[in-house]
């Protein structure tokens, strides 16, 4: 599979759910499993990179994979509610870079 812009990735998950799912799952359930997604992420964040133990039930469990899910709830999500991702995300990156162009070259922390 060659690589997806953001605007390519938003239309092959509507045409997923079109073709498999049925319909979209609605908003407020999309939230539900968007958040329990990213707990899946920050529980093998924790046990890899963290203080925790690995479980048995988490071993074969792929920190891209969990990611992956992650995006694929925010990508359904933003074609529920009209989001288009590609200009979000542009529009984002300049207002940080507006915002935060000499914060953290200035933060003493991060040297």
């Amino acid at each position: 599979m060659k690589d997806v812009s953001i605007k390519e990735a938003q239309e092959q998950v509507d045409a997923w759910i079109k073709k498999y799912g049925v319909r979209y799952f609605s908003e407020l359930t999309n939230m539900a499993i968007l958040t329990e997604e990213v707990g899946e992420v920050a529980r093998l964040i924790a046990r890899k990179y963290g203080d925790q133990s690995f479980k048995a039930s988490d071993a074969d469990k792929d920190l891209g994979d969990e990611m992956a899910d992650v995006l694929w709830v925010l990508i359904c999500l933003a074609n529920q509610t009209g989001v288009d991702l590609t200009e979000a995300f542009k529009k984002n990156i300049e207002k940080k870079t507006n915002r935060d162009k000499t914060r953290h070259l200035n933060n003493d922390k991060l040297k």
